[in-house]
């Protein structure tokens, strides 16, 4: 018997810390897509973005899955961390398209992202794996040519960063309603974020 293939969304992200946004985003495009679960993939940081204090993974591992508990269509994969090395994309779904023969993948970005998309490290391969779910944030400028290899989904405007929340934690204001509960009372006990670098 053939099993029914599910629609998976992948949702990636140093999540340093993950927030509200993040969750907002992907219920968003887990609602408008038709999708059955939506897989949280904390990376490791690219170079670019690296930063003397980054938050261990083990850490921001703990915090998205505090974050997606309560909800039963959200997941976490380790996949990025365990794996060294640069995390490509293409690289990334290889392996759980394998993994996963019966999930069906779209890989969710920001709207403003999708005009690199033909960028991205081996960009036509990646198109046979996965479909691209843009979030359409208002004001944003789509790219309605890629609309062959992107599904857009409307996004409600709310301009929250984890660059936002980490110098409000260091200027000690409060995170609250802006990161969940649990993620809250985590960043506290491991006094994350305190001093910025």
């Amino acid at each position: 018997m053939k099993h029914a293939v599910k629609k998976v969304g992948m949702m990636g992200g140093t999540f340093d810390p993950i927030h509200c946004g993040h969750l907002l985003a992907a219920e968003q495009a887990r609602e408008q897509a038709g999708l059955d679960e939506i897989w949280f993939m904390p990376t490791h940081i690219p170079p670019h973005k690296q930063r003397d204090s980054l938050t261990l993974a083990e850490h921001r591992l703990n915090m998205v899955q505090m974050a997606v508990a309560d909800h039963e269509a959200f997941r976490v994969t380790d996949i990025e961390l365990r794996r060294e090395g640069p995390s490509y994309t293409y690289d990334t779904m290889v392996q759980l398209t394998q993994q996963f023969p019966d999930c069906q993948f779209s890989f969710i970005i920001g709207g403003d992202m999708v005009k690199i998309l033909p960028k991205w490290y081996q960009f036509q391969e990646l198109l046979r794996m996965v479909r691209f779910i843009g979030l359409a944030r208002p004001g944003t400028e789509l790219d309605r040519e890629a609309s062959e290899y992107v599904t857009f989904v409307e996004m409600p405007v709310w301009d929250i960063s984890s660059t936002l929340i980490r110098e409000k934690a260091a200027a000690g204001k409060s995170i609250r309603y802006l990161v969940p509960a649990a993620v809250e009372r985590y960043i506290k006990e491991n006094r994350f974020y305190e001093t910025l670098d």
